[in-house]
């Protein structure tokens, strides 16, 4: 098995008449930023899609830590933390209780889900706010919560799509540096954005356009 933590070779995703993904092939070493840069509607979130093992390809084969995306979606599903520029977390919620949704979803026991919380709250800088309603906090707040809650089961890789989208650029910096420590403590990072500096802050880059 190679030191990539994703392979892509060939892959394709058409609906219909329209192909939104157009035989790409790219690998990502593990370990590593990889940027994913295009403009919207370029593939970039359909490409997130099929790795993700939501959306099967039409053709062509993807690879996430050896596993195939056709048929392991399970544990493909187990090693993969997911953030989407659409705030997954549950308003309503304190930040502990959606900390706790996530654990339950990812099958932590009590003693993994004190051990992570106490982890995520000290990485996000969220110590003080852990029965804050979440609506109530910050843009820049909110992202990093939900960059905790995808990181609540210890993935080998984080894939972020667009997560910086309408944050003010001191949140997206600090939230950089989170990405950063993540990287070194040996997570694989998948990105995707259409911002120049956040392109120039990966340690590797791919283009997308036209779905080519």
């Amino acid at each position: 098995y190679t030191m990539n933590a994703i392979e892509i070779k060939g892959l394709t995703r058409k609906f219909g008449n329209f192909t939104a993904v157009d035989d790409i092939s790219f690998n990502v070493p593990k370990g590593k930023i990889y940027g994913f840069l295009g403009p919207n509607g370029s593939g970039k979130s359909t490409t997130i899609r099929m790795l993700c093992g939501v959306l099967p390809p039409t053709s062509g084969t993807a690879y996430v830590l050896g596993y195939d995306v056709r048929k392991n979606r399970d544990k493909i599903k187990s090693k993969i933390g997911y953030m989407s520029q659409k705030f997954s977390l549950y308003e309503d919620l304190t930040v502990n209780e959606n900390l706790n949704f996530y654990a339950g979803i990812y099958g932590l026991n009590k003693k993994q889900r004190e051990e992570r919380k106490k982890y995520i709250v000290s990485m996000a800088g969220l110590n003080g706010r852990e029965n804050n309603i979440t609506k109530t906090l910050s843009g820049g707040w909110k992202q990093r919560l939900a960059l905790g809650c995808a990181l609540i089961h210890t993935p080998e890789i984080l894939v972020l799509d667009e997560p910086t989208a309408g944050v003010d650029p001191v949140s997206r910096r600090i939230f950089w540096g989170m990405i950063y420590t993540l990287a070194h403590e040996g997570i694989t990072v998948l990105v995707t954005t259409h911002y120049m500096d956040e392109a120039e802050s990966c340690d590797m880059l791919s283009f997308i356009f036209n779905s080519k």
